[in-house]
């Protein structure tokens, strides 16, 4: 489901296969349609961007992804993608389980939706970042 909406939204494919997004040398994350989305899924190359293995990312709120005096600014894109069902060219700070800081830029975000168009999820696809500290 997460790579065919990617080619639906974007026109394009994200990866050739679920073992081939794990190894992706970008960034991907998901999360669910909680009130307080929980990440569902990180590629390898996402859990070492936040310095965390998958069963300490997985089940953790989406929000803190990202500091307090972001948050805004993340809710702000979320807002645009339940219009858009796609997000391209976002860029926002991001924090590491260890406090480090990166700033995403250029990152794809869309709405993961099954052929039936129901919504199970948001996802990013990032491989541009700066580090900050």
């Amino acid at each position: 489901m997460l790579l065919s909406s990617f080619a639906r939204v974007v026109g394009q494919p994200l990866a050739a296969s679920a073992d081939e997004l794990w190894h992706n040398p970008a960034a991907v994350v998901v999360h669910g349609t909680e009130d307080d989305p929980l990440f569902c899924y990180a590629n390898a190359c996402a859990l070492t961007l936040f310095k965390m293995d998958a069963d300490s990312f997985i089940g953790m709120p989406s929000q803190k992804s990202a500091e307090p005096e972001h948050r805004d600014q993340r809710a702000e894109m979320l807002a645009k993608l339940e219009a858009d069902d796609v997000v391209k060219g976002y860029s926002g700070v991001r924090i590491a389980a260890d406090g480090s800081r990166f700033r995403i830029n250029d990152a794809v975000i869309w709405n993961v939706r099954d052929e039936d168009g129901a919504l199970h999820g948001q996802a990013a696809w990032f491989e541009d970042m700066d580090f900050l500290d």
